[in-house]
């Protein structure tokens, strides 16, 4: 280990590299009860998700460890299977496409090979560089936004309304109340720097819920999809459930190319800068960074994450990349590719223990997923709102398209065009580049086949 993962050189050792290992593991294993209930909703089988999730999650931290050395964890990353369900999916289904997950997940395999194409070139860091800043966090701010109120919807704190669009659900339900306790236990948590707050948040919520159950305050009606929080613990029940591999539909994609090419670039958009962001901003913290500035090793690391979203395209789970609360593990001290592997290794030991995570119910996700809406909406600050009008403006359309549209893509998409539109108005053509121009005509188009009502079919 010694020699492969250069411990000394990097100023730690075994001990301190599985600590790291597993304080990593614990800060991001919260995404086994999230990702199969958000991909649930795509029609997809929960437990099969949980599987692939779980799977891909094993190879995508190994191919860190092994290609990069970093302590970089991999998983399905969140407002990516948000994007998959809920921009991607349910309109498709509303549309009356048969198994609308299986063309998500070929958009997935697509963006993981043109990622490969890329990331051996450096054509992949060029553009993060040529987007504007202000688009970035603007990006990730609607993401944030988007995923709070996905976790609003789920726990029945925010529902639709006739007369308002949304109102406020009814705060008597055990889901409403336990959901607003969950993320407050989370935010306590992170205050006093509690190892894997965000799952404690999450397994506290569901003890409360069970007791809720056992004293009649939550009553079980499958038919109004209000199961029992109680996970069964038949011997049989730890046998992981076979993920749904290789479950790709071409043939809608022959018929389809620019609804296709669409989904596949918000794919790219957002998991380009998601990435690349992450893994800056861990090797930053863990001071990994050359004294340039630059990440070494960059090209084994993208090539970790694109392998590991094609892995997972092929389990049966939404795109796969680096994951922020990697700095976690950097903060209790790893440096290597070590702390990886165990982050990796728990991962797929978690396999055994399904009944457990699928019987979290949404409302117990809920707190995690508004915890990591605030974390992402924060980039807000990074915005500057004094500056250009077509950043300000393209920042701005790309931070509340996607809640109020409920679509990350449509929140990207009117971003771009905003930007670029102001920019030729302004007469400032010359600040935009190429890929801007793509981005721009490529949305442009999209924006027709909706005015002329070409939707999915």
């Amino acid at each position: 280990m010694e020699k492969y993962f250069k411990l000394k050189e990097n100023g730690t050792d075994v001990r301190t590299e599985v600590i790291a290992g597993v304080t990593t593991f614990l800060s991001m294993v919260y995404i086994l009860a999230v990702n199969p209930n958000i991909l649930s909703a795509a029609g997809m089988d929960s437990a099969a998700v949980f599987t692939a999730t779980a799977v891909s999650a094993f190879f995508g931290t190994l191919f860190m460890a092994f290609f990069a050395n970093y302590p970089v964890a991999l998983a399905s990353g969140m407002g990516l299977n948000a994007y998959f369900a809920f921009s991607v999916c349910i309109p498709m289904a509303k549309a009356g496409i048969n198994d609308p997950w299986k063309i998500a997940l070929t958009a997935v395999l697509v963006e993981g090979i043109i990622f490969v194409l890329l990331s051996l070139t450096n054509f992949r860091e060029k553009l993060v560089n040529d987007v504007p800043s202000n688009l970035k966090y603007g990006i990730t701010a609607g993401i944030g936004l988007f995923i709070t109120i996905v976790g609003l919807k789920g726990a029945g704190v925010v529902i639709g309304s006739e007369s308002t669009l949304v109102d406020l659900g009814s705060v008597s339900t055990p889901q409403f109340v336990l959901a607003m306790i969950g993320f407050v236990i989370i935010c306590v948590l992170v205050h006093y720097n509690v190892p894997g707050a965000v799952l404690w948040g999450i397994l506290l919520t569901w003890i409360m819920g069970i007791i809720a159950q056992l004293t009649g305050w939550y009553h079980v009606d499958p038919a109004k999809e209000v199961y029992s929080l109680i996970p069964s613990l038949s011997g049989a029940s730890f046998i992981p459930k076979a993920p749904t591999m290789f479950a790709f539909d071409f043939a809608w994609v022959g018929k389809n190319i620019v609804e296709f090419a669409v989904i596949v670039f918000s794919f790219l958009f957002v998991d380009l800068f998601d990435t690349v962001g992450t893994l800056i901003g861990v090797a930053s913290k863990g001071g990994l960074l050359d004294e340039n500035g630059n990440l070494p090793r960059a090209k084994g690391a993208l090539l970790s994450d694109a392998f590991g979203t094609i892995l997972g395209a092929c389990f049966g789970t939404s795109t796969v990349t680096s994951y922020v609360e990697s700095t976690a593990g950097v903060a209790a001290g790893g440096r290597t590719g070590l702390t990886a592997v165990v982050t990796g290794v728990l991962f797929l030991i978690s396999l055994f223990f399904s009944p457990i995570f699928l019987a979290i119910p949404g409302f117990a996700t809920t707190p995690a997923l508004v915890y990591v809406g605030l974390l992402m909406l924060t980039s807000v600050k990074n915005m500057d709102f004094d500056s250009d009008i077509a950043d300000t403006a393209g920042g701005f359309m790309a931070i509340i398209m996607m809640p109020f549209t409920y679509s990350i893509a449509n929140g990207i998409m009117f971003g771009m065009i905003t930007w670029v539109l102001l920019k030729v108005i302004t007469k400032k053509a010359k600040d935009i580049a190429p890929v801007m121009w793509v981005a721009f005509f490529l949305f442009a188009l999209r924006l027709g086949t909706l005015a002329y009502g070409i939707g999915f079919h």
